[in-house]
């Protein structure tokens, strides 16, 4: 196992890539922190809570805590953290993944919007990697994984448009992660990002698109790969990489 007794807290872990990767970790031997604000399903179309994503890590002989979290709420993350390391006493990987996207035309794009998309995408980041990272610091090892998105490289409106707001808070993650990789090396952790090159098909994905304009979206099952390997990084290996999963899966052999 390649993760075996390290301990995960991944974000918007409810449902789509984060419980695909909480479940990947678990597999690999993890115990996992499922952190995200879905403790009770509010939509027929978006199953996934994140006490269903724990039975799931537990069904793989792992320890799971669910812990609802808001990423855009300082008090609630440094909560979250806090009951991690009651629980298992240690924070060996952190994978920032929740995220949000609205659509609107700039010219159109309500305040409350554009501040909502850049705090989950952005804000959650920092404060998430801000939180664990004392412990990781004192422990000399460490990794955090950022989900970003092809939509901070894109021109236009993207194979799915999720919206300039959320284009730039995932621009600003990939820098996130060379800036933070640079400050934290020396403490052996590694930071590193990955985006899915294809439309990963989620439960969220699959609310938003109609179904006749869903070629080509592929299953979390890459990212997964791309997670699980990263997550056993550490600064004397593999840092400051933003890629796609197709670049790591190549590069890596994965």
């Amino acid at each position: 196992m390649k993760l075996k007794d390290r301990v995960a807290i991944v974000t918007g872990a409810s449902r789509g890539i984060g419980r695909a990767i909480a479940a990947g970790f678990a597999k690999e031997g993890a115990n996992v922190v499922v952190a995200a604000r879905s403790a009770n399903q509010k939509h027929e179309r978006l199953p996934g809570t994140i006490y269903e994503t724990a039975e799931e890590v537990e069904k793989h002989g792992r320890r799971a805590l669910p812990v609802q979290c808001d990423v855009t709420d300082e008090n609630s993350v440094q909560a979250m953290v806090d009951a991690a390391l009651k629980e298992f006493g240690r924070i060996d990987i952190l994978v920032n993944n929740a995220g949000v996207a609205f659509y609107f035309p700039v010219v159109e794009t309500p305040l409350r919007k554009w501040e909502i998309v850049i705090d989950v995408n952005l804000k959650g980041v920092f404060l998430c990697s801000k939180a664990v990272l004392s412990s990781m610091i004192e422990r000399r090892s460490g990794s955090i994984i950022n989900i970003s998105s092809l939509a901070a490289d894109e021109r236009d409106e993207g194979t799915v448009p999720t919206g300039v707001a959320y284009a730039v808070a995932k621009a600003a993650v990939d820098r996130f992660t060379w800036g933070l990789a640079t400050e934290v090396g020396k403490h052996n952790i590694a930071v590193n990002c990955i985006k899915p090159k294809n439309v990963v098909s989620t439960e969220g994905m699959r609310f938003w698109v109609p179904e006749k304009d869903r070629q080509g979206w592929e299953p979390p099952d890459r990212m997964v790969k791309c997670a699980v390997f990263l997550a056993a990084q550490h600064a004397g290996s593999v840092t400051g990489t933003v890629a796609t999963d197709h670049e790591l899966c190549a590069w890596h052999g994965l």
